[in-house]
């Protein structure tokens, strides 16, 4: 893959633009094709959304190099495809470009300027100080992930239908968080995270508990939100119960096999994402 590619993740910054468009989707719950100038403004808001996405990921790998050097070998600041300088040209355009095409959606939904600058502040502050907190920092990420489906509902609609579904990425996300941390324990210098302060058992805990809650909060949008005998309502609830599924296996084998662990969670968020696109045909 291209080494501009690889610094900004681009799976995440996949990731992070579906989301979007799946909270302004399922906000609006008319389908795919949103009427009037909604769907251009669903655009911008996921451009946004990526750009921004990148330039974190790229600070990311900029911050962490003496980490990453044991954890992630491969990446281009590690292997010097990428010299630092440049990389940091990288996160500021990236971030200038994020705001620059939000600036339309803010004007016709001012929501989407506060959830910007709000996940903009929650980046840096992440890099800069909470990162290296641990758990702090594993909420951070987590909250961030929750946004983006605020972000694209607030650029078309209300947040308000949405909130159960960013509630369940938060809490699935900070499960995976600390599988992260789990996995990378020997090689996060300098970091008090959770499994190096308490121990693999007691992170095995948060992350179990995290899953149980997003499973919990998965059944919200069949109490009024979408009925059980729509065609809506049933794709919802297999595909979340699928996702469900995958989410507990993900954390049943703690604190084992981490990385197995760390691979299926992220399929179960994959489903988790299709359950809620089908929301949008409530």
């Amino acid at each position: 893959m291209n080494r501009w590619l690889r610094l900004a993740r681009i799976p995440n910054v996949a990731v992070s633009a579906a989301g979007t468009f799946v909270g302004g989707w399922a906000a609006r719950g008319s389908g795919l094709l949103l009427p009037g100038s909604a769907d251009l403004l669903l655009l911008l808001a996921a451009a946004s959304t990526a750009l921004v996405t990148a330039g974190g990921n790229a600070l990311n790998d900029l911050l962490d190099r003496d980490g990453d050097r044991a954890n992630h070998p491969d990446r281009p600041l590690v292997t010097g495809e990428i010299a630092p300088g440049a990389a940091r040209g990288f996160v500021g355009l990236t971030f200038l470009a994020g705001i620059g095409v939000a600036i339309p959606v803010i004007w016709a939904a001012p929501l989407v300027g506060v959830l910007l600058a709000v996940a903009v502040a929650a980046i840096l502050s992440y890099e800069f100080r909470f990162k290296a907190v641990g758990v702090l920092g594993n909420l951070e990420v987590a909250f961030l992930t929750g946004l983006v489906f605020l972000y694209g509902a607030a650029s078309v609609g209300s947040i308000l239908p949405v909130a159960p579904l960013a509630g369940m990425a938060f809490l699935a996300t900070l499960s995976r968080e600390v599988i992260k941390d789990m996995e990378d324990m020997t090689g996060d210098v300098g970091r008090s995270t959770l499994p190096r302060r308490y121990g693999l058992g007691r992170s095995t805990g948060v992350a179990r508990g995290a899953v149980a809650g997003a499973v919990a909060l998965s059944a919200v949008p069949l109490l009024g939100w979408v009925s059980w005998a729509a065609p809506a309502g049933i794709m919802y609830l297999a595909l979340v119960l699928a996702a469900d599924a995958v989410f507990v296996a993900s954390v049943a084998g703690l604190p084992h096999r981490l990385h197995w662990s760390q691979t299926v969670s992220k399929v179960a968020m994959a489903v988790a994402l299709l359950a809620f696109v089908s929301l949008a045909f409530r």
